[in-house]
């Protein structure tokens, strides 16, 4: 009876974040990427069907593949994730009066975030099965 409880809480959030990526497509300044990453995840706990959905989907599938299986984050997102966070932490800390400790957090925050992001691949990697091909024939 636990198991199915969690399986319908995976389901239920995963069906969530579904929704949320999808009115990332439709707003600026909302992620899309994340939410179906945290979507796939729910759904690999939940349903297989689900998950294979997302993981063959044409839009946005080999993102989701690349991430499950070599943690890769492509340059592309890197760079916009990166000018977001800075775009976005940058107004208030730098024009708004809060208390300094909450400067501090959200700095430290970001800087963690950035670390984060930039400390995954930006390609996969050589697959060990395939030969090389030399250089020059």
């Amino acid at each position: 009876m636990r198991q199915k409880l969690i399986r319908i809480i995976f389901l239920i959030s995963g069906l969530f974040f579904v929704l949320l990526g999808v009115i990332g497509l439709l707003l600026p300044l909302v992620p899309t990427t994340p939410f179906l990453l945290v979507a796939a995840f729910c759904f690999s706990r939940s349903s297989e069907r689900l998950h294979q959905y997302l993981l063959n989907h044409r839009w946005f599938g080999h993102y989701i593949r690349d991430w499950e299986e070599h943690g890769v984050i492509p340059m592309k997102a890197k760079l916009f994730a990166s000018s977001m966070m800075l775009i976005m932490v940058s107004y208030p800390l730098l024009f708004l009066s809060f208390h300094p400790g909450l400067k501090a957090l959200a700095g430290a925050t970001v800087v963690f975030a950035l670390w984060y992001v930039w400390s995954k691949p930006s390609t996969r990697p050589l697959s060990a099965d395939k030969e090389l091909e030399p250089p020059f024939k």
